[in-house]
């Protein structure tokens, strides 16, 4: 990559393109291009003593979310391109723009397309030649030139969060300060010790501890540590007593036929019911 690609990557793209009377008319984050390269005026309206006229401006704001991937001079017997759309006016009273050539841009959204226009300039007809810039064609005796390449987009930063006191305490750097007391931050009340936990061996449960060589470790310790295991003789029974052969022979595989037999039920009694209740009335 050339040092021109590498330093037009980084540049913002173009996403709006406008006409204007003059700078006090110039939409907010647009930017009027006031001279040609040549350093003349650029007013499209020429002439002597002239008070009115209108300027080429554009805008680098991206919190729009659209850029100009595209622009095109066309005559006024072209037809305008599909997706092409012309630059708006902001003009002041009376004021207008010629027709027998317009300006035309493509406005895609910012994520759809890595290329874009990322600058425009103009210089007087026949004078001069912009580098690394395309011609447009010319309009009133200007030439227009953009300027297309790669385009990046600033990353947004993050914003500073305030830490609770409970993140403080998961920090692996250790407590901060003492926070100051508040109703929003009360004192810590230490846990009340269940009669299991007290008759627990502290003796071995700190010998674990220091062979662990990280004192950070009792912060893990539950109220379960040290109470040995062991099953309840109900279920020790139960585990010793063995099924003989005969009760698993007397298990008897029922099919669906005799599923339904067993439990059919007519519904005699809730159609008796509903008779007396209703009854049919006689002609």
């Amino acid at each position: 990559m050339s040092v021109f690609e590498s330093s037009s990557a980084s540049c913002r793209p173009i996403t709006a393109v406008a006409w204007v009377s003059n700078s006090s008319a110039c939409p907010g984050h647009f930017t009027l291009i006031g001279q040609t390269e040549d350093g003349a005026s650029a007013n499209f309206i020429r002439g002597f003593a002239i008070k009115s006229g209108y300027f080429l401006c554009y805008s680098k704001d991206l919190s729009v979310g659209m850029v100009v991937a595209d622009v095109q001079v066309i005559t006024d017997k072209e037809t305008i391109p599909h997706g092409y759309s012309y630059i708006p006016e902001f003009l002041e009273h009376r004021a207008s723009v010629g027709k027998k050539k317009r300006i035309c841009v493509r406005i895609v959204p910012m994520g759809s397309v890595t290329t874009a226009v990322l600058d425009l300039k103009l210089t007087a007809k026949n004078k001069s030649m912009v580098q690394q810039y395309t011609c447009l064609g010319d309009i009133n005796g200007f030439v227009v030139w953009c300027l297309k390449g790669q385009f990046s987009t600033p990353v947004p930063q993050a914003k500073p969060r305030r830490v609770s006191l409970d993140m403080r305490r998961l920090s692996l750097e250790g407590a901060g300060p003492p926070q100051p007391l508040r109703p929003s931050n009360p004192p810590d009340v230490p846990p009340k010790a269940s009669f299991r936990r007290s008759k627990l061996d502290t003796n071995n449960l700190m010998e674990g501890v220091n062979d662990s060589g990280n004192h950070s470790n009792i912060h893990s310790i539950t109220g379960m540590d040290g109470v040995p295991f062991s099953l309840h003789p109900k279920f020790n029974s139960q585990s010793d007593t063995k099924v003989s052969a005969s009760t698993l022979s007397d298990i008897r595989i029922k099919s669906v036929q005799d599923i339904e037999n067993e439990y059919k039920y007519t519904f005699a009694v809730e159609e008796q019911a509903a008779k007396r209740l209703c009854p049919s009335v006689s002609g």
